[in-house]
């Protein structure tokens, strides 16, 4: 039977370690981080790796509860397939908390890993797997330049599948997000967190991706976000902003049926926004790269 080392980087004192670890019982080995050589949970995955004598490594977010079937569903995935090289999951649909910035955001992470089932050629740490053999020959997380939450688990899956190594999202495999945000809180994640660092893994690698976030839909809410703001004409406004719900209209369709039509109505603009953060992330990139060169 494959092993699971689920570990879970605590290093900030989360106040819903608990919760998370409680979840995990089903794991072969349960490795808590509360302390690493380095900040970040980059370097606080690692040293649970370190510490793992299991065949796949279970990454799994602090407050993430996952659910009852997840592990087992992970082990399953990779007895059945003995080239898989790693395997992530999804948020679930019923964040906890009950704010309207919340709501959105944890749902549009868990629209977009639902409607992304498959291959893939990223990784997400918040309730992901990959074997240990792989992480090892990868060098793991880029602890020194990720010292923060960033987006350092794309980084590693890039790593892995240009090496030829096999990823897939599994969006079965679940968790409940803990998470409260704030507005300050998205557009500074949106924003510095994960819109710059991942345009700047994008121009490393000089080549283009359409995967999750970065998917057509994606870019194309982009433009059309970024011609409602940037048009003095209203007609071409207008167009643009109905555009956008069109596009959306899944993504909106689940705010309603989950929270209701005042956090539906809140969506549309807290997804404009989201979408701005992520535009003005690229020129901060191409700039900061050319510094750098």
């Amino acid at each position: 039977m494959t092993r699971l080392s689920a570990i879970v980087p605590a290093t900030n004192d989360p106040p819903t370690i608990e919760r998370c670890v409680a979840a995990l019982a089903d794991a072969d080995e349960l490795i808590v981080v509360d302390s690493a050589s380095a900040p970040g949970p980059a370097a606080a995955r690692n040293e649970g790796a370190a510490r793992a004598t299991g065949d796949v490594l279970v990454f799994v977010d602090a407050d993430v509860v996952a659910h009852r079937d997840a592990l087992a569903r992970i082990r399953a995935a990779f007895e059945a397939d003995p080239d898989l090289a790693a395997l992530f999951g999804s948020y679930d649909d019923e964040p906890e908390d009950p704010g309207v910035v919340s709501g959105f955001r944890n749902l549009l992470h868990h629209h977009v890993h639902q409607t992304a089932a498959g291959s893939a050629t990223t990784f997400w740490a918040g309730l992901g797997a990959i074997r240990r053999d792989v992480f090892e020959a990868r060098g793991g997380f880029d602890a020194g330049r990720y010292p923060y939450p960033s987006v350092e688990d794309i980084d590693l899956g890039l790593r892995v599948s240009a090496a030829g190594g096999r990823i897939r999202l599994d969006p079965t495999i679940q968790g409940t997000h803990l998470k409260r945000w704030t507005l300050a809180g998205m557009l500074h994640t949106d924003f510095a967190r994960r819109g710059v660092p991942w345009a700047e893994l994008l121009l490393d690698r000089s080549g283009g991706s359409t995967a999750l976030n970065l998917g057509w839909p994606h870019r194309l809410s982009a433009l059309v976000v970024l011609a409602a703001v940037a048009s003095r004409r209203r007609r071409v406004a207008a167009a643009s902003i109905v555009a956008f719900v069109a596009l959306n209209a899944d993504f909106y369709g689940l705010l309603l049926r989950q929270r209701g039509p005042l956090h539906a109505a809140a969506g549309i603009g807290l997804h404009a926004l989201h979408h701005l953060a992520g535009i003005a992330a690229v020129p901060t990139a191409i700039v900061r790269r050319a510094r750098v060169g």
